[in-house]
């Protein structure tokens, strides 16, 4: 089978691969879309050690079972891979299973004609939707578990409250689609990229600046900060900008430690919060969502044939792309 294969920093191969195995418990998936996440752009740049080349990245994917139980169901996948036994996976916290492992990472990923998965990962679509809405299910399950946890710490519903988006990537982008099918009113966007900034205005309505240019916020005006970007400026940013009693999610994982406003989050009573990926139970309820149009027409997304992989890297990479999402076409 053909397959994009990552070798090295700053390098993808388009390239024969040997077909997967069809293991017990497993089924065999034959991939329509699989799209570059931000985490897959991190090992690119030689930044993750979980993810050691030569490896088959990619682990947002839309395709159809082909061996396996339910030959010929279309399926997307949890991409997480958990043991089912631990106490987070009886509490149906299942992303944060103490033993899981991912597609892509510790096992070949989607960015191949052909990929091998344990049936507890599958997601059955309903009937009519299109691979590009089923493609999208990750990163908009990382926006929708992102947003609910966010939402039982505010004091008031999210339609109420003044919102800021740090970044409009994927993950930002469909948390601000998100919002606005919740009825939320009043949300800036901050993104330095032109290209990536007009075209989430253009697509959720809202208003976006570059922080690099242009203030943004009055500082402590903001009832939900989401930083979807998760550096030590925009860590800095978010909670400049937050008010008191105010709620800040952080999603991005740009930068590691550093250093944050301790006297203003226990003074200003801030709820600072982590997120990690999504249950299943959320991705389910992303299918429904996307199938429903709850995140808008997806018109923002850009697709490309596996065989141009190397090339989407790098653009995404040099930032030459309007598109928050690129999915690959086997």
């Amino acid at each position: 089978m053909k397959a994009l294969v990552y070798t090295g920093p700053e390098t993808v191969v388009y390239c024969d691969e040997p077909e997967p195995v069809l293991n017990a418990g497993e089924v065999v998936i034959r991939i329509d879309a699989a799209g570059i996440c931000g985490s897959d752009m991190h090992a690119y740049h030689g930044h993750d050690p979980r993810r050691v080349p030569p490896l088959i990245l990619g682990h947002e994917l839309a395709g159809e079972i082909v061996a396996g139980p339910g030959t010929g169901t279309r399926v997307t996948v949890n991409p997480l891979i958990t043991c089912g036994h631990c106490e987070f996976c009886v509490q149906g916290r299942n992303n944060l299973c103490a033993n899981r492992s991912m597609v892509g990472m510790s096992r070949p990923g989607a960015f191949a004609q052909y990929m091998s998965i344990p049936t507890a990962s599958l997601i059955e679509l309903p009937g009519d939707m299109t691979t590009r809405q089923a493609a999208l299910t990750e990163p908009a399950g990382t926006a929708l578990h992102a947003l609910h946890l966010s939402m039982r710490a505010l004091a008031r519903p999210v339609a109420e409250a003044k919102v800021l988006v740090i970044g409009a990537g994927a993950v930002g982008l469909l948390s601000a689609l998100l919002l606005r099918s919740y009825g939320c009113r009043q949300l800036q966007m901050a993104e330095v990229n032109p290209l990536r900034r007009a075209a989430a205005e253009r697509h959720t309505d809202y208003q976006g600046y570059d922080p690099l240019q242009q203030s943004g916020p009055v500082d402590s005006s903001i009832d939900f900060v989401l930083d979807a970007v998760g550096s030590k400026d925009t860590r800095h940013a978010a909670l400049a900008a937050v008010k008191p009693g105010g709620v800040v999610m952080h999603i991005g994982l740009q930068h590691g430690a550093s250093e944050i406003d301790m006297r203003k989050l226990t003074l200003a009573e801030i709820t600072l919060l982590g997120t990690y990926t999504y249950t299943t139970a959320d991705l389910r309820a992303t299918v429904q969502a996307l199938h429903e149009g709850a995140f808008g027409d997806l018109s923002w997304v850009e697709e490309r044939g596996l065989a141009d992989g190397g090339r989407a890297f790098k653009d995404l990479d040099r930032g030459r792309l309007a598109a928050a999402k690129v999915l690959l076409l086997p």
